[in-house]
């Protein structure tokens, strides 16, 4: 049994920057509710390009990890956020081996944020063949 508390429920609100294709299955890149916004797992494709499938930015750690970077700030940018919201971030490698170097790509990225750090946790996944690492996350909007 639902109560009545009056308040008329946010609305739920797809988001999906033009730079990025299609999701393959039924999904959103983000979803925006009220004041909260929760980027789905991005991985390092370049930005879209009609009629071509999408491509990795590159074999290394580096080239996927700053895409991927770059495809979270898209969606927190079309959602109308920053890294400044963001609470929690979940980073998912392929490799432990990969843990150091993430964090010194990490680290360097986000050097010049003038506010505490998002949360973060780190797990080790299996993702489709060439990709090495997925990083989704949680923002919440003044």
């Amino acid at each position: 049994m639902t109560e009545n508390t009056g308040r008329t429920p946010a609305a739920k609100t797809a988001i999906s920057p033009a730079t990025h294709a299609a999701p393959p299955a039924r999904f959103s890149h983000g979803v925006r509710k009220g004041n909260i916004l929760q980027v789905a797992g991005q991985v390092g494709f370049r930005p879209a390009v009609a009629g071509e499938p999408p491509a990795v930015a590159g074999p290394t750690l580096r080239e996927q990890t700053l895409q991927t970077l770059a495809n979270v700030e898209a969606v927190l940018t079309a959602g109308g956020a920053s890294w400044d919201d963001v609470l929690m971030l979940r980073v998912y490698l392929t490799d432990t081996g990969h843990f150091a170097e993430l964090n010194e790509i990490y680290d360097d990225y986000f050097k010049d944020l003038t506010v505490p750090p998002a949360a973060r946790t780190t797990v080790y996944v299996g993702l489709p063949e060439g990709l090495l690492v997925e990083i989704d996350a949680l923002a919440v909007l003044d």
